[in-house]
């Protein structure tokens, strides 16, 4: 099986010392490439799994650190103390290291050897304390970490593992991040605002303005021939209406829509980009706002948000690499209206065009419909609905001393009837624990409108990226209550603010 980040590494580490002698020594370096091997094997563990030689003083663990920080295919470090590896020796290397850490407390053996063991045995197998002195040094130092318990022959230690590893990868992603914004946001509107220069601080995002007109260029640059085979590749995947297909009254828009995702392909490429935003009040020269063009770099793996809300599109942008290879998809979303039927409330999402597609195995239909606002000509679109399943939406805000992260587990639902006359791509769900409990906690947060529905990546996988952003996370689930949820909220604000001190 291909893993979805084929080329990224996450090193395993193996924590010692010299007390125990070569031939403990050698066990330890043969037990831990098995554990090693079995994550590496595991199906639900993304990256390769690359063991290191055994660690055993203070300066081997500083340059394993260092190495890790250098080494761009390193996305993360497993550590694991099999014997008893002093604490003392891993302060300067955790110190340094700037890689995302797991700490795996595991052991070699799954049963105790009841009726053979001897001390021996005990002195190799020292991880059920060995692991406390090192979960000692990361809380002293305050290491931020993921810490996993259980054997790693166990399915839930491996999906753990995988789980962080996909946090750990969307982090990479973020960390590396250039984003084009095509005009600002959106006037008068608070939420789309932020600070690009302390996002890039914090998640290491580089967030920065192109003019519209550079993308206008673009688009007039596009060859006839490549607009052809594009057209050609839209009416293989999609349903086109038959007004914008050749001969068709509206084929020159489906045309000029093809120009679009191949101008924006094109300039993103140049720049660098892998996450853009546009708005429908800052357009130039363009004869539409990008409907089709968005929905189908979204399917690609761009990042994106609507209105200038580069804060979403980071989000989209790191959802789309955490979820590659699972099933189902991630798109920027907005909840839109509500189904207040008492009981059976439901949430419709949608937006003005940009739903990506990777959200439905079913085949898109591919429409154009006026759009009452930006004063430009209809913009062509794909139609679909939304797979049912699980899914989490996250939203960011700024909240001028730090970034918020907002999740809500919900349940995508078909929605009760056709919706003939709601001409863009759409998504129904429930939220947990109910609608009243979960939308009086967005409120309460201070969450955006905007935001990420991912149907890959379960909560745990949201959390991890949170942690190792070192980034506040609200999570609205079945345990919330709006009671507890408040509590929260004032904790936080009071331990981030002081934690800005210290």
């Amino acid at each position: 099986m291909t893993k979805p980040y084929a080329d990224r590494e996450v090193w395993f580490l193996t924590g010692s010392q010299d007390l125990y002698g070569e031939e403990t020594l050698r066990q330890v370096a043969e037990q831990s490439q098995a554990i090693a091997r079995a994550l590496d094997d595991a199906d639900v563990v993304p990256s390769k799994v690359v063991w290191k030689p055994v660690l055993k003083d203070r300066d081997a663990i500083h340059r394993m650190a260092l190495e890790a920080n250098a080494d761009p295919a390193c996305i993360g470090v497993v550590a694991w103390m099999h014997t008893f590896s002093p604490a003392k020796m891993w302060i300067v290397g955790l110190d340094a290291l700037r890689t995302p850490l797991l700490h795996l407390h595991t052991q070699a053996n799954v049963e105790l050897p009841w009726a053979t063991i001897d001390f021996d045995f005990m002195n190799l197998n020292q991880a059920a304390h060995g692991d406390r002195e090192f979960g000692y040094i990361q809380s002293r130092l305050g290491v931020a970490r993921k810490t996993v318990v259980g054997h790693v022959s166990h399915p839930v230690v491996q999906a753990k593992v995988g789980a962080w590893v996909r946090a750990a990868a969307g982090w990479d992603a973020v960390r590396t991040l250039r984003l084009a914004r095509f005009g600002d946001n959106m006037r008068n509107v608070a939420v789309t605002e932020g600070d690009k220069t302390e996002a890039e601080l914090r998640f290491g995002v580089s967030v920065n303005t192109w003019g519209v007109n550079d993308l206008v260029a673009a688009v007039d640059a596009v060859q006839d021939a490549a607009v052809d085979a594009l057209v050609a590749e839209y009416e293989e995947l999609y349903d086109v209406v038959p007004e914008l297909r050749a001969g068709g009254e509206r084929h020159d828009s489906l045309r000029y829509g093809a120009r679009q995702e191949l101008a924006l392909l094109d300039l993103l490429g140049s720049i660098g980009a892998m996450a853009f935003t546009t708005t429908f009040e800052d357009l130039g020269a363009l004869r539409q706002l990008p409907g089709l063009a968005v929905q189908r770099l979204m399917a690609a793996g761009y990042g994106f948000g609507a209105e200038g809300d580069w804060k979403t599109a980071i989000l989209v942008r790191a959802a789309k690499v955490m979820g590659a290879g699972l099933p189902g998809g991630a798109s920027l979303m907005e909840d839109y209206t509500y189904d207040l039927t008492p009981g059976d409330e439901k949430i419709l999402g949608a937006h003005m065009l940009e739903i990506c597609p990777s959200l439905t195995t079913s085949r898109p239909s591919l429409q154009i419909h006026p759009l009452g606002i930006g004063g430009k000509e209809d913009p062509v679109r794909l139609v679909f609905d939304t797979d049912p399943g699980p899914g989490v939406v996250v939203a960011m805000s700024d909240l001028r001393e730090r970034f918020r992260l907002v999740a809500n587990v919900v349940e995508v639902v078909p929605a009760d009837a056709e919706l003939p006359h709601l001409p863009v791509a759409r998504a129904v769900w429930k939220p947990q624990p109910d609608f009243a409990t979960s939308a009086e906690a967005w409120l309460m947060a201070g969450a955006a409108h905007h935001t990420v529905l991912t149907t890959q990546v379960g909560l745990e996988v949201v959390e991890d990226f949170a942690d190792i952003a070192r980034t506040e996370l609200l999570a609205i689930d079945a345990g919330t209550t709006s009671r507890g949820f408040a509590k929260e909220l004032r904790w936080n604000q009071a331990w981030y603010r002081l934690a800005q001190g210290m």
